[in-house]
């Protein structure tokens, strides 16, 4: 049986900062660990320890689920709680969001949405989307997997790439199964960038456990990433620990196993994939081979779009003030208040719209919630 604890995470805990305390971290580069310095609005923190880096790192969490709660306010019930991932029992802080008047047992979809990032946490710039799908009917559960910054050391350090994070995802399953209010046979899963990768990788390990799922931008291709952007390099971005246990060329099945463009044979259920023919992280090269084996090998199941030169590139989807950088920001404008929930106000660009569009329209296909 599941076990459910209710916590104040943030609090229990001591971690990192990726930036000053006022200053929150935004999404950094895909494979850029967090506490390099690159904080909201593209400025460097201080040099200061890793202990010390902990330290404000949560004390940024803390104002990070304050402001989650105010965007919730009148739209969502929040929590944050914790689950006990199935790999090895680490525990997983989550959060909940709910309808404000649920509709009896059993009577709601339910989607785990992946955060992005090597380094990452639930960004605030989803404020509007996990809104629109709580309004449409949609339980929504948000696991800040292994390697998440804001929940200690222990957390932050217990990064596998591609490995046991996937299975901390996964145990959502059980988590939403054990809601009364969710439908067990409508979960679905969601992720973007590094994200989709956990996305895809758990569809492929576990072909049943979802009913439909949509990877927008997804890191697809582990051999395609490293080799691109400097082998050992990228190899201690993501493998700081060697959980996977050397290069690729001494470990060619563990690379294969954790590279979604692999397990693509493997996928049972309909899946939406969206990417960008200008995304400077998950460049086009690696990102096709995906779109293109979905196509070629699950025709009736996949459903995919490639944008060509959409404002934001990698971000595309995801643009608000508060993502944009300091060179695309007009002139004279002030910088986006972190802690305002303004900020977070989608840009609206084209492509932008249109993606969304398409994910709502495609998970409205597959899981029929009603409003």
């Amino acid at each position: 049986m599941l076990r459910i604890t209710v916590a104040s995470l943030a609090l229990s805990v001591v971690v990192a900062a990726q930036t000053p305390v006022q200053n929150p971290p935004v999404q950094p580069p895909q494979g850029q660990a967090a506490g390099q310095g690159q904080g909201r609005g593209g400025g460097r923190g201080p040099q200061i320890s890793q202990a010390e880096r902990r330290q404000q790192e949560v004390e940024n969490q803390v104002k990070t689920d304050d402001l989650w709660r105010r965007a919730s306010e009148g739209y969502m019930k929040m929590e944050k709680t914790t689950y006990k991932s199935k790999v090895d029992g680490m525990t997983i802080p989550v959060f909940v969001f709910t309808p404000l008047k649920p509709r009896g047992p059993k009577a709601h979809p339910a989607l785990v949405w992946v955060h992005p990032d090597i380094r990452g946490h639930v960004y605030e710039y989803y404020f509007p989307y996990i809104r629109e799908a709580v309004k449409k009917g949609f339980v929504v559960v948000a696991p800040e997997y292994r390697g998440s910054y804001g929940y200690g050391a222990a957390h932050y350090d217990a990064i596998d790439y591609g490995g046991a994070e996937v299975e901390d995802v996964t145990t959502a399953v059980d988590f939403l199964k054990a809601m009364p209010i969710v439908d067990p046979a409508r979960i679905g899963i969601i992720g973007w960038s590094h994200g989709g990768m956990i996305t895809m990788l758990s569809i492929e390990r576990e072909p049943a456990a979802f009913k439909a799922a949509v990877a927008m931008v997804p890191v697809s291709n582990l051999f395609q990433r490293l080799a691109w952007n400097g082998v050992e390099q990228r190899k201690q971005s993501i493998d700081p620990q060697d959980r996977i246990g050397g290069l690729p060329y001494q470990k060619h099945d563990e690379y294969k196993r954790r590279s979604p463009v692999y397990g693509v044979d493997k996928i049972q259920i309909p899946v939406l994939v969206h990417i960008t023919r200008n995304d400077q992280d998950v460049v086009i090269e690696e990102a096709q081979q995906l779109v293109d084996a979905l196509i070629a090998r699950k025709p009736k199941l996949a459903e995919t779009k490639i944008y060509e030169d959409p404002i934001g590139g990698h971000l595309f989807d995801r643009m608000c003030p508060a993502t944009l950088p300091p060179g695309n920001r007009t002139a004279g404008a002030a910088r986006p208040d972190p802690w305002s929930l303004d900020s977070y106000t989608p840009t609206n660009t084209p492509e932008q719209v249109d993606s969304w569009k398409l994910v709502w329209d495609f998970l409205d296909r597959n899981f029929h919630p009603k409003p």
